[in-house]
């Protein structure tokens, strides 16, 4: 913190007056900080270098510990065809994102805006990018993001990432619904109102594209090495339909959904897609990728981290490993020239 001394001058207002009817376009004031200023550049040059690189130093310092205490919350939203990305600070929790929700969904029209970022005066724009940055410093749990949101007001859903998790999804219905339970008490403490939102979401989780989670994520047989890929079959007892655009969660055919995902073994990495592989009741198959987000790669990776130390007793990056070097120490295979034919 810079070392600052305040120097209080005690002066008859007249006297201020008239000296100042004859200073030329500057207050009293401002001609003393003038003066100041001169003779602190009247100071021994050495003297004077040494002070201003202390203040040079203490106010970097000070800039730097006032940013390591910044924090922010990142959206995204989609309303009525359009979409926004933008971040707040210091940034809302997730009963605070709650709370902005009902009030923008319950008050009366002509007292609403007109569009949910217009409750956000102080929403500073950012990208897609910068979006996903954010995420993952969410799930880093550094403490500097409060909380990533993505607000779909078309489809009517409010998800909410989770550090440990991933994405957390519900119906702003039932979001709505929350809220008022757990604010409708004025002076219950911070962490009872969350308690009782948590308590009043609890159940309610839905499946949402594109926003994954680890209750998505568990994986059935063992993991197979395939083109160059370790392979996870992710076991599809969760809402697919709703996840990937299907028709399987249904009596009415006999289709049923393959879910791969896939580790990079030269590549030493997660692939950040899912392959899927459709087959129908009357024996033709479809295949495509589901590509994975920011949160949904992260929970993701953790999750086969897991698995595969509970297969393996190794983590991904050695299991990966083993097969690299085996590939290495295959011995490379010449082809002999052929023979050739004497006239």
């Amino acid at each position: 913190m810079a070392q600052q001394e305040e120097i209080v001058l005690w002066l008859d207002r007249r006297w201020k007056k008239a000296i100042e009817k004859h200073l030329k376009d500057e207050t009293l004031q401002e001609h003393l900080e003038n003066v100041l200023d001169e003779l602190c550049n009247q100071l021994p040059e050495w003297e004077y270098e040494r002070i201003s690189r202390a203040i040079q130093s203490e106010a970097a310092a000070q800039r730097a510990e006032e940013e390591a205490a910044r924090t922010c919350a990142a959206y995204h939203v989609v309303e009525n065809g359009q979409e926004w990305y933008f971040k707040t600070t210091p940034g809302e929790e997730l009963l605070e994102a709650c709370k902005k929700l009902r009030s923008y969904i319950t008050t009366d029209e002509s007292a609403a805006p007109d569009l949910f970022i217009k409750m956000f005066a102080g929403g500073q724009p950012i990208t897609a990018e910068e979006y996903d940055a954010l995420t993952v410093l969410r799930m880093e749990n550094a403490g500097k993001n409060r909380g990533v949101f993505d607000l779909n007001f078309d489809k009517r859903e409010f998800s909410a990432v989770h550090i440990v998790d991933g994405w957390w999804t519900w119906a702003m219905r039932d979001v709505s619904a929350a809220a008022y339970h757990a604010t409708r008490s004025f002076f219950a403490p911070a962490k009872e109102q969350w308690s009782k939102l948590l308590n009043h979401l609890s159940g309610k989780e839905i499946t949402s594209a594109g926003h994954l989670s680890a209750r998505n994520f568990s994986f059935g047989e063992e993991i197979i090495k395939s083109d160059g890929k370790l392979n996870f079959y992710v076991q599809a007892d969760f809402d697919v339909d709703a996840a990937f655009g299907t028709y399987v969660c249904t009596d009415q055919n006999d289709d049923w959904l393959n879910i791969y995902a896939n580790y990079d073994i030269e590549k030493d990495c997660l692939c950040d897609e899912l392959e899927l592989n459709l087959c129908k009741g009357d024996g033709t198959e479809e295949t495509w990728n589901y590509a994975l987000n920011t949160a949904e790669q992260e929970v993701l990776a953790r999750k086969m981290e897991e698995f595969c130390q509970q297969q393996t007793g190794m983590s991904l990056h050695e299991y990966a490993q083993r097969f690299r070097e085996e590939q290495s120490a295959e011995p490379e295979i010449k082809e002999s020239p052929a023979p050739q034919m004497e006239m």
